[in-house]
């Protein structure tokens, strides 16, 4: 059996004071996943991801990168954040060079690149996330949803395996989250393997592949996000509703004549919109275009 890309055993994490914030924590990345760490504000999600690159050591526990142990001494922690880049929830917490350019070359310089390469690389990570048109715009001049873009393109110049993402649509108006959605469903594409946090119960249906619900310091479930989402016993342990078009599409689905309709939930506004229009005016769904207000789904990507 394959060793998952990255996991974390029995992870337990006690900061200065005596606040306990992990619990004896198990979870397991698979390669090329979507994995949405989900849970309320204060369960724990923020203080996982600062474990994913080394950025917090723990109390007690392991943390296991393609089947090994990691290490803590220098030059282990510069090949392992390497492989797995943390973009935070706050861009201003990462950008701190006088342009974006300057931004993002910092971490190729860093590893000894040549400029060739460093500038290669920069223009790669802006291109893919949107925003190659800002190499030459101070940061501060950014609006926020720019510096979150920027903030992830110095993580990405660095080419991880893993790109660890703490609530990465907080803050962004419904234009913004699709925009940034779309990229990074690029960057998946391309074969990175994608974990975010998120409180947004929507968001982890529509776009994850795997959702790990937390809740005080441990993970409740891990597994295929339709399965976990629609455990009403584990969402309400951790104070989370169940997302409203998984239960829409549930009813509609359930009452059809669909003998396997728990394999057939939409997954997008627009999809269920279409079940809903063929249900009530049969055959149409299939001839008609379905369009939202905003010409498309806000956690559609595209």
């Amino acid at each position: 059996m394959t060793a998952p890309l990255l996991a974390v055993r029995g992870l337990e994490y006690v900061y200065p004071g005596g606040v306990v914030a992990l619990r004896g924590l198990d979870l397991c990345i698979e390669r090329g996943r979507k994995l949405a760490i989900l849970g309320p504000n204060g369960s724990g999600k923020t203080t996982l991801l600062l474990h994913l690159n080394g950025t917090c050591k723990p109390t007690s526990g392991e943390i296991w990168l393609d089947g090994q142990p990691v290490r803590y001494e220098h030059r282990a922690l510069n090949r392992w954040r390497q492989r797995v880049g943390l973009v935070l929830q706050e861009p201003d917490d990462q950008l701190f060079a006088a342009t974006v350019g300057q931004d993002v070359s910092f971490g190729p310089l860093n590893l000894g690149l040549s400029e060739a390469e460093t500038r290669e690389r920069v223009s790669e990570a802006l291109a893919a996330l949107r925003v190659a048109t800002l190499a030459d715009r101070a940061t501060h001049a950014l609006s926020f949803g720019q510096k979150k873009r920027v903030a992830m393109a110095g993580v990405l110049a660095m080419r991880p395996e893993i790109l660890v993402l703490d609530e990465p649509t907080a803050g962004l108006d419904p234009h913004g989250v699709t925009h940034l959605l779309g990229a990074l469903q690029q960057l998946h594409e391309a074969g990175t393997t994608l974990v975010f946090s998120t409180h947004d119960v929507e968001l982890a249906y529509a776009w994850a592949d795997e959702v790990a619900v937390f809740h005080e310091g441990t993970v409740l479930r891990q597994g295929k996000a339709v399965s976990v989402l629609s455990d009403r016993k584990v969402m309400e342990q951790a104070r989370l509703r169940l997302p409203l078009l998984l239960e829409l599409a549930v009813l509609l689905l359930q009452e059809s004549d669909c003998e396997d309709w728990d394999r057939q939930l939409p997954r997008s506004r627009e999809v269920l919109l279409a079940l809903l229009r063929d249900r009530l005016v049969p055959g149409r769904a299939g001839r008609d275009e379905i369009d939202s207000p905003s010409g498309h789904d806000r956690y559609s990507g595209a």
